[in-house]
């Protein structure tokens, strides 16, 4: 896919769309060319390279509109009310969580982003206990107060402690619960075009775990980061309504290219403007000329340097495009984001594109075992 990208407000006729994420005017960008689906061949290759890949108009949502629109819904309840239990705890929803008995809810009082997790059991149709502990978490995307995002996040156990990886099975009916709660699940996961593709890359049957359903809103989407878990190969991302734009590279290429836009004196006014502290500015260089330093700094939960480029600096937005580094995702586009290790994992940031809030899909793929 080619983008264009201005970092100024273009002509109204142009059709661009702006990226404004968390009060940060980032840009403004349109697909310039649509390039066509590529071959398995080329998919698998990139695959192998860490790279990003885009299936455009992979999926089919229609039939499942009824659910999107449902899920919807949910959304706006959940913003206008700020509880989830009493939405879930009805039909449509009662219906399908039979063998999945709702147990319990907890408020998140811990977590600023949270908003409500629910617990459930998975039960067989005789109700003897087959996995416990399976939750399904609220939460806001962001801190900021103009960011309307929600990810509804499926998984089990202690929250950020747990090896879940370990527990094929609890992963397993995590994603099951994810099915029964947002059935257009389906749209990724019994798709007979994409199955057979993700079976080739991953050598094996996939299986969709530790399951994301966002909703990303106006001023709303994700900054720029990685999604590496331990035994897991990647993301499938599937946009089911709406658009975001995306920018997505290899760690050692997103290294390369902080590298080589810092050491442009061209950008450093740039820089400046999103590092006004000249302390600062001079820590990034000195950070810049040392890779090993550099990758490890971005592995830290705190790396503000990187951030004021990677997530407020348009320039550099415009950079990574030219690059060749920039998607745009409408409904039916799936992306995939291998995730190997932390040395060479897609790094990504995302930004809802347009004045709605849009669905989407983002499960974790592993090999079925």
């Amino acid at each position: 896919m080619n983008i264009l990208f201005s970092k100024h407000q273009p002509d109204a006729t142009d059709e661009f769309q702006s990226i404004h994420r968390r009060g940060f005017d980032l840009g403004w960008v349109k697909v310039d060319k649509q390039l066509p689906m590529a071959d398995s061949a080329a998919i698998l290759a990139c695959w192998k390279q860490d790279q990003a890949v885009l299936l455009p108009s992979m999926i089919n949502t229609l039939p499942f509109q009824s659910a999107i629109e449902q899920s919807h819904h949910l959304m706006q309840q959940l913003l206008e009310t700020e509880e989830l239990l009493p939405l879930f705890d009805t039909e449509p929803y009662l219906s399908r969580l039979q063998q999945l008995p709702l147990l319990a809810s907890s408020a998140e009082e811990h977590d600023k982003q949270g908003i409500e997790k629910l617990y459930f059991d998975a039960e067989s149709k005789e109700g003897e206990l087959i996995a416990e502990g399976l939750w399904c978490k609220a939460s806001w995307l962001s801190f900021h107060d103009d960011d309307a995002s929600l990810r509804f996040r499926f998984s089990f156990g202690m929250e950020g402690f747990e090896d879940v990886a370990a527990d094929p099975l609890k992963q397993q009916w995590a994603g099951t619960l994810c099915d029964a709660l947002f059935p257009e699940s389906a749209a990724i996961t019994n798709d007979s075009s994409l199955l057979p593709l993700l079976t080739e890359l991953l050598e094996g049957e996939p299986a969709f775990v530790e399951r994301i359903v966002y909703f990303n809103a106006p001023n709303g989407g994700a900054q720029m980061h990685h999604d590496v878990e331990r035994g897991h190969a990647g993301v499938v991302y599937a946009q089911l309504t709406g658009a975001t734009f995306w920018l997505a590279l290899a760690k050692p290429l997103l290294i390369d290219e902080l590298i080589l836009f810092a050491a442009d004196s061209n950008n450093n006014d740039a820089i400046q403007a999103v590092l006004p502290d000249e302390k600062e500015r001079t820590a990034l260089s000195t950070l810049l000329q040392d890779r090993a330093a550099l990758a490890e700094y971005m592995d830290e939960p705190d790396h503000e340097l990187l951030e004021a480029l990677m997530d407020r600096c348009p320039d550099f937005n415009g950079y990574l495009c030219k690059r060749g580094y920039g998607y745009i995702l409408q409904a039916g586009d799936l992306l995939l984001l291998p995730q190997r290790d932390l040395d060479h994992c897609v790094w990504h940031a995302v930004t809802c594109l347009g004045d709605q809030p849009g669905e989407a899909l983002s499960f974790a793929l592993r090999p079925k075992v």
